[in-house]
């Protein structure tokens, strides 16, 4: 495999146009790609960050696509799974655009061997960021006891605590820099009613659920957050089986969720409410090197 298999844009629309089939194949897996072109696409090139352009790259062999990537900075690459010897062409493929490249995030195999490959091809050190798991809903079951209080979806008089707490999710999950602004991220969710909240009798809100917008079938539960000092009282539990219900209404086909797997608490607690494993993923942090 050369790494000329690779097609590489900054045009948004012509990399949908040949890998939306092949994203839709696969939705659980798929999901960031998914959600994130999606909002590329609705609210604008810059939605992530305006340092540089987005750019986009699929794979293709013989008229069908394989694999793709994606990277907004200043955020890492993202990469559906591959074969060690797509990571290896990936790497070469990359490494020859010049772009810089600070990490990876995909299913952990695929980033592990395209970790690899980048330092042996460029001289860039890499280094595990972080693991998490992706879960599917099966069948839903209330956490219980349910906490006192009642679930609310956020509307514009929630902005500033709905950015502030997203500040604070981004900072509590090691994230310096939050994917988005914090007021924008608001604005977007509550203009598609995204964001529920756990609000006690008093209307004092406790705990967020975030999720996607559907795509393919798939929405996705992001981000969960809840103040330190109002945790282990079950808001979480409530507010995420909640928007939980919501999406199945929805008609969305699945349900997924992202976990920490450093984080057994909030791994146990969405097993607890019906989440099913699907696959590992992991972040991998590059270092200087001859192509970073």
């Amino acid at each position: 495999m050369r790494p000329d298999d690779w097609y590489l844009t900054d045009d948004l629309d012509a990399f949908l146009t040949r890998a939306r089939d092949f994203l839709h194949s696969r939705p659980a897996l798929h999901t960031v790609p998914l959600t994130v072109t999606e909002s590329l696409r609705t609210r604008g090139m810059q939605v992530y960050g305006d340092e540089a352009t987005p750019y986009f790259g699929v794979l293709e062999r013989d008229g069908e696509v394989r694999a793709a990537y994606f990277r907004t900075p200043p955020h890492p690459l993202v990469v559906t799974p591959l074969t060690p010897e797509e990571a290896d062409s990936l790497a070469l493929h990359l490494a020859g655009q010049g772009h810089p490249l600070p990490g990876v995030n995909g299913e952990h195999a695929t980033v592990a061997a395209l970790a690899e490959a980048w330092e042996r091809h460029t001289g860039a050190p890499a280094t595990l960021h972080g693991r998490h798991r992706l879960y599917r809903l099966g069948e839903l079951t209330e956490p219980g006891p349910v906490p006192e209080g009642r679930p609310r979806i956020a509307g514009t008089t929630d902005r500033a605590q709905l950015a502030r707490w997203y500040d604070e999710f981004a900072h509590a999950v090691g994230e310096a820099r939050a994917a988005q602004d914090a007021e924008e991220w608001a604005d977007a969710r509550i203009a598609y009613g995204g964001v529920t909240l756990w609000e006690a009798p008093d209307g004092t809100p406790l705990s967020m659920a975030g999720v996607t917008p559907q795509v393919a079938g798939q929405i996705r539960v992001a981000p969960v957050y809840t103040p330190s000092h109002l945790r282990a009282r079950g808001y979480a539990g409530a507010v995420t089986a909640e928007v939980s219900r919501a999406a199945r209404a929805a008609g969305a086909d699945e349900v997924l969720l992202f976990t920490d797997l450093a984080n057994p608490t909030s791994n146990a607690l969405y097993q607890r409410i019906g989440y099913r494993p699907v696959a590992d993923f992991a972040v991998y942090d590059f270092g200087n090197g001859a192509g970073s």
